[in-house]
């Protein structure tokens, strides 16, 4: 083969270029670099820029300490439960035990009626409406709050899913 001259100056064949830049990327990465640079090009109102403001890993580290031990019981340890009442020819327990409350409905209600003591929200919820008026609405009423990265590290406090549905970025442990 002929060594051929290109324009460039180079001999024989071009050489790599990087081409990161023209692949097609998942709709995700798309999605997730495109909301990085709105967030930088636009001014974010506070009430939204209070969800980049997390507690601290060894606070929140403590908190979920705290809330597995008001972790409610899964579907097998229910049904243990049940068996081994039955076994005894028992009815229902007299007192329930205090558990962790979630759910957005739920956790709005109790903090209306001033029950919850401590509020815990995910800060990656999707859509930020759904609880963008939480903190507000727990300061109205004197009710503290913190905001911990992961819905789904609060989903696994629940027995839900890793990739908890939005309705469990709040969570009350009434202590």
């Amino acid at each position: 083969k002929a060594v051929v001259s290109t324009q460039s100056g180079h001999y024989g064949r071009e050489p790599k270029r990087d081409l990161r830049r023209f692949v097609r990327w998942p709709k995700y990465i798309r999605l997730q670099r495109q909301r990085r640079t709105l967030y930088q090009r636009l001014k974010v109102p506070p009430s939204i820029n209070q969800f980049t403001m997390t507690v601290d890993k060894s606070l929140a580290t403590n908190i979920f300490k705290l809330l597995k031990k008001y972790q409610p019981e899964s579907s097998a340890e229910k049904k243990e439960r049940l068996r081994n009442m039955a076994a005894a020819g028992k009815t229902e327990s007299t007192k329930k035990p205090m558990v962790v409350k979630y759910g957005l409905n739920h956790v709005t209600g109790l903090i209306e009626k001033k029950k919850a003591q401590l509020v815990i929200i995910a800060h990656d919820v999707d859509p930020i409406e759904l609880v963008v008026w939480l903190p507000a609405l727990c300061r109205k009423m004197n009710i503290p709050y913190c905001i911990v990265k992961g819905k789904s590290r609060l989903g696994r406090v629940v027995h839900k899913k890793e990739k908890s549905t939005d309705c469990d970025s709040a969570l009350i442990p009434l202590l």
